[in-house]
């Protein structure tokens, strides 16, 4: 019994590494939190942060205040 409960709690780690939820135009990944150098845009569906490289990031317009 503990061998299946050990083999079904790895194949969930697994799962969840392999089959990420991916975002951005598959340039973002779908995750909890963002790592220091990625920026998030939108969400993901499963209501996770969509965080995406400085590669792919979008160039905003700069905000001029006057």
């Amino acid at each position: 019994y503990l061998m299946l409960v050990f083999l079904y709690t790895i194949s969930l780690n697994l799962s969840n590494n392999f089959f990420s939820e991916d975002c951005w135009n598959f340039h973002g990944n779908c995750r909890d939190s963002c790592y220091k150098n990625e920026q998030v845009y939108v969400f993901c569906l499963s209501g996770k942060l969509c965080c995406v490289k400085p590669k792919y990031q979008p160039h905003l317009p700069k905000v001029i205040k006057g």
